[in-house]
Parts: C-alpha cells; structure tokens; sequence
C-alpha cells in the first residue's frame, strides 16, 4: 500500500536538506525552485490520473538538492537518489514502488527524457516548468503529461 501524505514529515525534511544544500538558497537550483517545482507537481498531479502525490512532492525537494554547481553537474540526479536511499527508513518510509519511482524520476530527471508513467512525468514535467527562471522556454514535446503540454504552450 503507498504511503499516504499525511505519513510524511515535508517541512522537517524541507528544512534538513535547505540548511544541507551546498550552493545556498539564494541558487538557481536551491529551496525556491524546489517550491515551485512542488507547486507545479502539485497541480500537475491533480490533474493526473494515477499520479502518486507523495512521490512528487518528495522529488520537488530532493531532485536538485545534491547540486555540486549551478551549470555542469551530471551527477546530481544519481546524487539525490543516493541521498533518497540513505533516508529511506530514517526520515520516511515508502512501499518499494514509490522508492523506486522516485529514485528513477531524480536519477533521471534532467536527461531530457519524456516517461508514460503519470507520477514520474507528472515530476519531470514540475521540473521543466521551471526552466523560465534560466530563460528557457518550457517546450511541449519534453512534457509527458497533457496538463504540462497545456501549461507548456502558455509560456
């Protein structure tokens, strides 16, 4: 059975990797990405049929949170599932499907890929809604969800 929401403790898990973020929350990268990539997960999710919250959410705050530096970091996604793993069972606890879901979707998240699995599309799609804020435009045919092809035409 997945986790549910109210089983997770995001805002002492938002803090504990806030205060460990190397590059500061002033970063491209940092804690106000993550809340807007949460905010669009969010939105994507519920329009999403089968999107599974707590993975999405979970992602918001760790994807991009082992950075190293703002441009050139291939490591990080598999970084942040190193980080996911070691938490695993300390800070939260997943059923095995959501573990791996989420593990996939970070290791993966910035390889330009596009996934038919709502909750892993519903997390790279959150990600990519935010590449404004580097200037570029969210493109339609990256998104793997309806609702983030939608949101994607409207930049």
């Amino acid at each position: 059975m997945p986790t549910p929401p109210d089983a997770i403790p995001f805002d002492a898990i938002w803090e504990a990797l806030t205060q460990r973020f190397r590059l500061g929350a002033e970063s491209l990268h940092g804690p106000d990405h993550w809340r807007r990539v949460e905010g669009f997960g969010r939105r994507l999710a519920a329009a999403t049929s089968g999107a599974d919250l707590v993975v999405v959410r979970l992602f918001a705050v760790f994807h991009d949170s082992r950075r190293q530096n703002e441009w050139t970091d291939p490591d990080h996604g598999p970084a942040a599932e190193r980080s996911i793993r070691k938490r695993q069972g300390d800070w939260f606890t997943l059923d095995d499907w959501q573990l791996e879901t989420l593990c996939y979707a970070c290791r993966l998240h910035a390889d330009g890929l596009v996934s038919e699995d709502p909750t892993i599309g519903c997390c790279w799609d959150a990600d990519r809604l935010d590449l404004p804020r580097v200037g570029i435009p969210p493109h339609r045919d990256l998104m793997s969800t309806a609702t983030g092809k939608a949101l994607a035409t409207q930049h």
